[in-house]
């Protein structure tokens, strides 16, 4: 899967287009070769108007007070996503979802209506096509004015308006299509009659970059046969390559499998297996369209396909579970928080609610090792959150108070544009100066009481333990969790006596908190840990098994593919 590399500034042409580009390293395997493969790919993380270049000793800054009103600059262009699909006026679908996903992620979305539809959370009470005629005066009036990256389509009701689509993407060409196939909606309501199946074949697909069907979309394209394996998922997908477009993703999560969700994305040699964590929640009407409409978005701002895809398959999993308390409409499938960035930032009063699956996969930063392989740390930061790092713990030992300060608000700002909490490893003072998200304290460090009393009852606050003792004390002057090893010997605490497996399980067995486990955690013996199945065991915290190699992203992967299993 995904593998970051060391990452590297673009050419200062980037710089005043108001983003910076990253390499990443992907490791693929072609399926006629079983060969393994490295490739490089461009990532395009969000714009900002200011870009620090230090090899260069340069500094870049956009101020838009410079630019008069009508004056045109290569600096004023923002990214640019067209929608074209129904307007849905429950707003958890359609249009308004794809409006709400490119705000999201700081992408202008223009919309060209298709059909107006009735619908709610209970489903679809009436659906209107808007004449093939006003959509193509809709999309010459924004194709014709205003500079567009990328179209994505959702619902196209007929054959007349897939044409006027495809005649006006030749009349005025794009960077890419994204084809979002609608047919039938997550609730299951029909929204497209299936005599459209032969024009999404023959006309529009051609022209696409990426055609994202779920299960069910992807058996009428190739013919109505079930998809029922990730076999069937890649057999879907080839053909579906076929008839033209550039990758297939065909997604998962109709399909069972244990505590995960699996997608195919095909290039038409290799197939990557995306996996993430199956989220359980109601609200999941119009995740289609905002998975679709979030690779169109990383698309417009420069992203390749893969890093694209990945990022948006990590918002919509961060959306859906910060929705399992949103509670919109008394229908069986509600809406999902498409601003859910918004709940926990700066300027934000809301509450933060610790959530003990955080612990999942629990990456704590080493700055030696970060140095050793020549990255930043927000670069290994952004690389374990890549791979599915869940929770960030910024350990510096060693370096300058102020020192600690930057580096944590430059984590800070990378781990809140995933979603992923933030923890600074002893030093309060750095936690309130930035505003992190908690603190993890050592036995020898701050009393956990006096951190809550300092830092209030929002905060996360962590805890080493290795005995039953110290959790239960924990737990009584207000901790959130406990960290609990060193399980194996490791190299980044030498002198740390080690509490062994049978350790582990004290303190799990007594522990009123959820329990995090650490100490020479690797690939090679997760399973072993995990297999125990101890009660109040959420997940397992890493340091040399991520950050002390060239590729952080895809050993995150592989840990994190592992410890899905045992959700």
């Amino acid at each position: 899967m995904t593998v970051i590399s060391r990452s590297k500034i673009l050419p200062l042409d980037n710089i005043f287009t108001g983003s910076y580009g990253s390499t990443y390293t992907v490791e693929t395997i072609n399926q006629n070769t079983s060969r393994q493969n490295m490739i490089s790919l461009f990532w395009m993380p969000p714009s900002s108007i200011s870009v620090s270049v230090n090899s260069k000793t340069l500094k870049c800054s956009y101020n838009s007070s410079n630019m008069m009103m009508g004056e045109k600059s290569e600096r004023s262009k923002v990214p640019h996503v067209l929608t074209v699909a129904g307007s849905d006026s429950g707003a958890g679908a359609g249009i308004q979802a794809d409006m709400k996903v490119c705000g999201a992620l700081g992408v202008y979305c223009s919309t060209v209506i298709t059909a107006v539809t009735a619908q709610n959370t209970v489903g679809v009470q009436g659906v209107h096509l808007v004449p093939d005629g006003f959509v193509y005066e809709q999309l010459r009036s924004v194709l014709s004015d205003m500079k567009v990256n990328v179209v994505k389509t959702g619902m196209l009701p007929s054959t007349d308006i897939i044409r006027v689509l495809c005649r006006s993407l030749r009349e005025y060409p794009v960077q890419a299509l994204v084809v979002d196939p609608v047919m039938i909606s997550t609730s299951g309501d029909v929204l497209a009659s299936p005599t459209i199946l032969d024009a999404l074949r023959q006309e529009l697909l051609p022209m696409s970059e990426i055609v994202t069907p779920n299960l069910k979309e992807a058996s009428a394209l190739v013919g109505g046969e079930p998809l029922e394996t990730i076999a069937d998922m890649r057999a879907a997908a080839k053909s579906i390559h076929r008839l033209g477009p550039r990758y297939v993703l065909i997604k998962g999560g109709h399909l069972e499998t244990a505590g995960s969700v699996i997608d195919i994305l095909y290039d038409g040699e290799t197939y990557h297996e995306i996996q993430g964590p199956r989220v359980e929640t109601r609200n999941t009407h119009g995740t289609g369209c905002s998975l679709a409409s979030c690779i169109a978005a990383e698309l417009a701002k420069g992203a390749q396909m893969l890093p694209a895809v990945v990022a948006s398959k990590r918002f919509v999993e961060k959306a859906l579970e910060s929705s399992r308390e949103f509670f919109i409409g008394n229908g069986p499938q509600g809406p999902f928080n498409h601003f859910f960035k918004l709940i926990d930032t700066e300027t934000s009063p809301a509450k933060r609610r610790f959530k003990p699956n955080d612990l999942l996969l629990y990456a704590v930063t080493d700055s030696g090792m970060n140095k050793k392989w020549g990255r930043s740390i927000s670069e290994a930061v952004r690389a374990a959150i890549e791979g599915g790092a869940t929770i960030i713990q910024l350990r510096e030992k060693e370096a300058e108070t102020k020192d600690i300060l930057n580096a944590a608000e430059e984590c800070l700002k990378v781990a809140r544009s995933y979603g992923v909490p933030l923890l600074i490893n002893d030093h309060l003072d750095v936690a309130l100066a930035c505003n992190a998200d908690g603190v993890h304290l050592g036995q020898s460090d701050m009393p956990v009481k006096v951190a809550r009393a300092l830092l209030g009852p929002n905060k996360i606050i962590g805890a080493s333990c290795k005995t039953p003792e110290q959790a239960l004390k924990a737990w009584k002057e207000g901790a959130d969790y406990i960290g609990s090893g060193g399980v194996y010997p490791t190299n980044t605490k030498k002198n740390n006596q080690t509490i062994a497996l049978s350790g582990l399980q004290s303190v799990c067995e007594s522990s009123p908190l959820p329990v995090v486990a650490i100490g020479g955690i690797n690939i090679e013996n997760v399973n072993e840990l995990m297999e125990m199945h101890l009660p109040n065991l959420k997940g397992v915290a890493v340091v040399s098994c991520l950050f002390d190699g060239e590729n952080i992203s895809h050993e995150a992967h592989k840990l994190h593919s592992v410890l899905a299993k045992y959700v």
